[in-house]
């Protein structure tokens, strides 16, 4: 079964520096199926991260997410792999009230330097249904064959 090409959410996008960064691509899905949209960055000039450096990357514009929704900014797999680029707090969660410019704190956990450089493809972001949560407070839980056993509790 096929699926439907008609789940889309239209996101109203600002340009934060339009004059300064139209070259810089918008966030755009790289292949038919991906899920999450990459994200360029709207650096000046190239920045050398050096190993454990972190640096907040901007991406040079501003979204409007409709109530009930965030986007995720998630880590690209190839810069992970390749260059042992990542987020600091991954996923970062972009809130529907928010409405400044989107930034990326990568982090470089190689022992190499890496060149970031302007257009760069630095992250991916994935829009997200919310749903608000109401607690209950009980005074007991149902069990589980696992129940309270936590970290590491199924051994290495």
């Amino acid at each position: 079964m096929a699926a439907s090409s008609d789940m889309s959410v239209t996101i109203r996008l600002r340009r934060i520096r339009p004059d300064l960064d139209e070259d810089i691509p918008l966030p755009r899905y790289m292949t038919p199926q991906s899920s999450g949209l990459d994200i360029h960055a709207a650096v000046r000039d190239k920045i050398l991260l050096e190993p454990g450096a972190i640096f907040v990357v901007p991406t040079g514009f501003a979204v409007a997410i409709p109530l009930d929704f965030e986007i995720q900014i998630r880590p690209r797999s190839g810069l992970a792999a390749r260059h042992g680029i990542g987020l600091i707090n991954s996923p970062g969660t972009i809130d529907a009230d928010y409405r400044g410019e989107v930034f990326i704190p990568v982090i470089n956990l190689s022992r190499d330097p890496f060149m970031l450089r302007r257009g760069d493809r630095i992250a991916q972001m994935i829009l997200q249904k919310v749903y608000r949560v109401k607690f209950r407070v009980v005074e007991k839980l149902d069990e589980t064959d696992r129940n309270t056993g936590g970290f590491g509790h199924t051994g290495m």
